[in-house]
């Protein structure tokens, strides 16, 4: 029934100001101030809401995944920009630079936070 039509995700953020400075200048992604919020317009056509929220709590897995072709390579750049990587331990522990490899055909990922605290990744698919 819905399969046609135009779709998006969103999630929240406390301080959109801070957030779209980061979007925009940080990641380098194509932002637009909509309704209070940001619409990010993502590669591939697909786009993302950002809405304010003053009682935000960040989320706990997540909200959004940049496929690239180089982890290490995309890890280092960000990591240039100021971007610092989460450090896990145990199944999807990670490498000094914050690089969780998959199991034999599984991807390798690496995980940050935007201002809000919100999980973002970078992700080499196999």
């Amino acid at each position: 029934m819905l399969k046609d039509n135009r779709t998006f995700s969103s999630f929240s953020a406390d301080d959109i100001p801070r957030a779209k400075q980061f979007y925009a200048e940080t990641l380098g992604l194509n932002v637009e101030e909509q309704m209070g919020g940001l619409a990010l317009h993502l590669g591939g056509g697909a786009d993302t809401f950002i809405y304010p929220k003053d009682d935000h709590v960040p989320a706990t897995f997540t909200v959004l995944n940049f496929l690239v072709d180089d982890v290490e390579a995309a890890v280092d750049r960000l990591t240039e920009a100021g971007i610092g990587f989460e450090q896990y331990g145990g199944e999807i522990a990670t490498n000094e630079k914050g690089i969780a490899r998959g199991p034999e055909n599984g991807p390798a990922i690496a995980w940050f936070k935007d201002p809000a605290g919100n999980i973002l990744s970078v992700l080499q698919q196999p």
